[in-house]
């Protein structure tokens, strides 16, 4: 991610919200007004984006100022304050709305990937996220996973290949999707990782024996299966457990030895995190 993608990021968002004006707070408020209003934690969990907070409310005023009394991955309880924004009452009010959905989310994802993380303390396992996140929100999903001590997987599909189910059924099996791939990656000169992903031991030995991959994607295999998997990858690769993990499930997949697990729950499927703008 980078700060061009979230200024993009920032000022779509605002053009859907303020459109031509924030019309309530400009015909409600003198234009003169100033005030300051603090940013209220009404939830137990990870905090996350304070800093994307901070990027709105100076892209929507730069001259609004931020006492910062937080700090992203906090962990935070009901009543504490993580920031305190101060200056022109109307500029406070027509970043609010965006600052907090984003916050909300972000702090909601960075909460559950830190307690997914608890589950698999103590093994070699790394948590990671995937592609299933809210269209045009990735970048500030994937920085909220960060945020809460998760890995990012690949950002799109500029930036890895990776060989699922249906490249290898329209391919034409394991081998012709992965020579094709090599081959590819060759004529364009490009330098991707490759993941291939296994439905079943059978495949799993396919794919070694084409060789070259980076790591293979064990797709919804059961405990005895991925020890069975580990035990033949044996490090000729790295290996990854996905499909319908839980948090009922995902210390066990841990201690099964596969280098990552990814969620795509972690993104796709969380509550929001309570928090309030409040005068003050």
């Amino acid at each position: 991610m980078t700060v061009k993608d979230l200024k993009n990021f920032i000022q779509n968002a605002l053009i859907e919200d303020v459109g031509d004006g924030d019309h309530t707070s400009l015909a409600s408020i003198p234009s003169n007004a100033t005030s300051q209003a603090h940013l209220l934690v009404k939830d137990d969990g990870i905090i996350a984006g304070i800093e994307l907070a901070k990027m709105i409310f100076h892209e929507v005023d730069s001259s609004l100022e931020i006492e910062q009394l937080l700090k992203d991955s906090d962990k935070v309880k009901f009543g504490d304050i993580a920031f305190i924004v101060k200056g022109s009452s109307i500029s406070i009010l027509t970043g609010e709305r965006l600052a907090l959905n984003c916050m909300q989310h972000m702090s909601a994802i960075a909460t559950k990937t830190a307690y997914l993380n608890t589950l698999i303390a103590g093994t070699n396992c790394k948590l990671l996220d995937t592609r299933k996140t809210t269209p045009l929100n990735r970048t500030i999903e994937k920085w909220a996973v960060k945020i809460g001590g998760g890995e990012n997987h690949r950002f799109g599909l500029y930036d890895m290949i990776m060989i699922k189910d249906n490249h290898i059924d329209f391919a034409g099996g394991i081998a012709s999707a992965i020579q094709k791939t090599k081959r590819y990656l060759i004529d364009n000169n490009k330098n991707l990782d490759i993941i291939v992903e296994a439905r079943n031991l059978t495949e799993l030995n396919e794919i070694l024996a084409q060789g070259g991959v980076k790591r293979i994607l064990l797709d919804n295999f059961d405990y005895k299966a991925t020890k069975q998997a580990v035990a033949i990858i044996d490090n000729q690769c790295q290996s990854e457990s996905s499909g319908g993990i839980t948090e009922k499930t995902i210390a066990e997949y841990a201690k099964c030895g596969v280098d990552f697990i990814s969620i795509g729950a972690l993104t796709h499927s969380v509550l929001n995190f309570d928090l309030s703008l409040k005068a003050i």
